[in-house]
């Protein structure tokens, strides 16, 4: 095992299939599988999910909604798409927390730094659903904070293509694969990997990031395993 402890992010886009909106439960049992399966090698997890395929609060606002109303709209959403995936993942009997940084005590426990190391040290999975528990602040930049809270060896960046190419490789056949970039060069090349506050509080604390298709069968479990899978960005 080369990570001890990880934090994965998941997109909301990622939980809503080939519907573009809502929760697709075909999704949710694919997600439980794959971080069973990690979990399974001894690797310590946490999942922090985000709430696209629900709310985005940049989108609402262009709606006319107020900015900080549509954060916390969005906020919700990550707490509705965690709240599905703990019960598949209970389902499965995996021993699962759900951590809210906003106030929610009948659903899920209270943010509390320790708290969360403690539940990962007994080999509990942890779920950070409400992102940072403020607007203005996207669940990339919640996903590193967290991170670096906790002691993550790594973040964990689950998309839907091989990792970090030099355009959108969705869009163009030539786009140019990375295995192994600084962010140095990611900054460069201008590379959007991370929005830029979530990027900067990886380079300035030297926490390496892999980006990396979920949906390869087994992806997460060979990078908890030391295996190469995607792209590191250190």
């Amino acid at each position: 095992m080369l990570y001890r402890r990880v934090l994965l992010k998941l997109s909301g886009e990622a939980f809503a299939g080939e519907e573009r909106i809502g929760i697709s439960y075909e999704r949710l049992d694919y997600f439980a599988q794959e971080i069973i399966s990690a979990k399974e090698t001894g690797c310590e997890i946490a999942v922090l999910v985000g709430g696209g395929n629900l709310f985005r609060g940049t989108e609402l606002e262009a709606l006319g909604i107020d900015r900080a109303s549509g954060d916390y709209m969005g906020m919700l959403a990550t707490m509705l798409n965690s709240l599905a995936l703990m019960d598949k993942l209970e389902q499965r009997g995996i021993t699962t927390h759900l951590v809210s940084s906003l106030k929610m005590d009948e659903v899920a426990e209270p943010y509390i730094r320790r708290r969360c190391i403690h539940h990962l040290e007994k080999g509990r999975l942890v779920l950070l659903a409400c992102g940072l528990g403020r607007p203005y602040f996207s669940t990339d930049t919640a996903a590193v904070q967290r991170a670096l809270e906790i002691g993550a060896d790594v973040v964990l960046k689950a998309t839907r293509v091989k990792g970090v190419f030099d355009k959108d490789p969705e869009k163009f056949h030539d786009a140019k694969f990375y295995e192994n970039i600084t962010f140095s060069q990611a900054i460069e090349n201008r590379l959007e990997i991370l929005d830029i506050t979530a990027f900067t509080l990886c380079k300035d604390n030297s926490l390496p990031l892999i980006v990396f298709n979920i949906f390869e069968k087994g992806a997460l479990k060979r990078i908890v395993s030391g295996e190469k899978v995607g792209t590191l960005v250190s």
